[in-house]
């Protein structure tokens, strides 16, 4: 039985989620339909990225992962599928997938399928389900596009060390206010060689790494690397998107400094 998943900036007020499921279930009725999220921001490629990035290796090989987000195709844009790590993906070649994976998927093809309709504005379920649908079936990628050897990449940036700093930001602010940045649990301990440090953001300071939510008191913020491998500020049983004082989470910076 395929398993597809969803990540799209669909809503859940509106009926585009709904069709898009129903035009898988017309095409097979009996797959196995995840909503990872539909909540993400509208055309919030980093957000959906970071999202399936941490989850799409929970599934099993063969799943087909769909990105409904800021999907419109453009001449420079173009509809693509593609097989990375066992699974299957359908989306725009706008960036996002540059944001999913470290290394190059193993095959890419750019979508040549003709839509059924003449409206060329909801593309998640016009297109991108018909691609899924063929390769749930067990069709090859090499029928519904022509291949193709590289994807656009969209730069994000990465934290970065220079003068006993390591220098990152918050990127996602999770469903309980949790702010996770883009520095991994790797290169703070390349970079830290057991040295105390202190992580500042804003006018707070944090001086250990915690092991849980759980080993500071309740309402007290705390430093620890959630499962997704990168440090994580959180308030104990509390929101933690407080602590930069109501302002959106984007390019809010959080250095670590080192101290010999």
């Amino acid at each position: 039985m395929a398993i597809i998943t969803l990540t799209t900036d669909l809503g859940l007020v509106d009926n585009y989620v709904a069709s898009v499921k129903g035009a898988i279930l017309k095409e097979i009725p009996e797959t196995t339909i995840v909503d990872i999220t539909h909540e993400i921001p509208s055309f919030d490629l980093q957000k959906s990225a970071f999202v399936l990035r941490n989850c799409y290796e929970d599934f099993p090989e063969g799943t087909i992962h769909i990105i409904g987000v800021n999907s419109e195709q453009e001449v420079d844009i173009p509809h693509v599928a593609l097989l990375a790590n066992g699974h299957y993906f359908i989306g725009a070649d706008n960036g996002v997938f540059s944001l999913v994976f470290d290394n190059p998927p193993e095959k890419i093809v750019e979508l040549t399928l003709s839509q059924d309709t003449d409206r060329i504005t909801f593309p998640t379920k016009d297109v991108f389900v018909k691609a899924a649908c063929h390769i749930a079936r067990g069709g090859t990628l090499e029928v519904i596009g022509t291949e193709i050897k590289e994807l656009y990449e969209r730069t994000l940036f990465r934290a970065v060390y220079e003068n006993n700093k390591l220098k990152g930001m918050v990127v996602y602010v999770d469903h309980y206010g949790n702010l996770i940045t883009n520095i991994s649990e790797s290169s703070f301990n390349d970079y830290r060689k057991g040295r105390a440090f202190t992580i500042s953001f804003r006018k707070y300071g944090i001086k250990e790494i915690s092991q849980s939510y759980g080993s500071v008191p309740e309402g007290e913020k705390l430093a620890l690397f959630s499962s997704s491998g990168f440090m994580e500020i959180s308030i104990n049983k509390g929101h933690a998107k407080k602590l930069l004082m109501g302002l959106e989470h984007d390019n809010n910076p959080i250095i670590i400094e080192f101290h010999d």
